[in-house]
């Protein structure tokens, strides 16, 4: 897929701003066009250089520019929250590869939110399905010893974390002081980096600057790919 991607501008900075100040509907429906014409269309086109670019480290990467598929939606679900605020303040959007749903496979995150940019890579939350089989993919001699390798890498790497410890305790059936204890813990893998906003979000440069940095959380994404979610697919 060809993209005419030539960066996002000042004016999509200025409306996450503007949103957060003024978190209502009617602010939204006087900015709809800001929205469409400088936070949606570049949104589209960054995700369509951004996939094809992708392809060299994850070559089934599903880049679909559409709302719902790799555009995050801007409406807030609020029935559950006592934050009634009904649109988000962020711009997220989600490349994923793999058998599973969109939700239920790993992937690739970009996340702006003024004054900083996040890029991260893995599962988040490990829908059931999933957390069964990633266990047992740590408990293995192998494919845990591999997983201890990349994610001693990518925290030596820089400014790169690793998240999604969660559990207090090594779940039931396992070792208590097994060797991995810590990754056992975990109810989600991601791996992140943030930083302030670069100049090179306003040229078709963003792109080459995020695969940059996603080709040294890669290896995680890879690893869920190949022992969690194509796994999980088969049973």
């Amino acid at each position: 897929m060809t993209s005419g991607f030539n960066g996002f501008t000042k004016q999509t900075v200025k409306f996450w701003q503007e949103l957060k100040k003024n978190n209502n509907k009617t602010w939204f429906d006087q900015n709809r066009d800001l929205y469409d014409e400088h936070v949606v269309a570049p949104a589209r086109e960054f995700v369509a250089a951004m996939g094809a670019k992708l392809k060299k480290i994850a070559p089934d990467i599903l880049a679909i520019p559409k709302v719902n598929k790799s555009l995050f939606r801007i409406n807030r679900d609020t029935r559950f929250s006592h934050d009634k605020s009904p649109y988000k303040t962020h711009m997220g959007l989600w490349l994923w590869e793999g058998a599973g749903k969109r939700m239920e496979s790993s992937g690739l995150y970009f996340h702006l939110e003024p004054p900083g940019i996040m890029l991260g890579v893995g599962l988040h939350v490990f829908p059931k399905n999933l957390l069964d089989v990633y266990r047992a993919a740590v408990d293995d001699g192998k494919t845990g010893a591999a997983l201890t390798r990349i994610v001693t890498k990518i925290e030596s790497a820089g400014d790169y974390g690793v998240g999604g410890e969660h559990y207090k305790r090594v779940p039931r059936g396992f070792d208590p002081d097994h060797k991995r204890g810590d990754l056992l813990r975990h109810n989600g893998l991601a791996a992140a980096i943030q930083s302030k906003i670069p100049q090179e979000l306003y040229s078709p440069a963003l792109v080459d600057w995020c695969l940059e940095r996603y080709r040294v959380m890669a290896p995680l994404h890879r690893w869920l790919r190949d022992n969690v979610v194509a796994k999980a697919g088969k049973k």
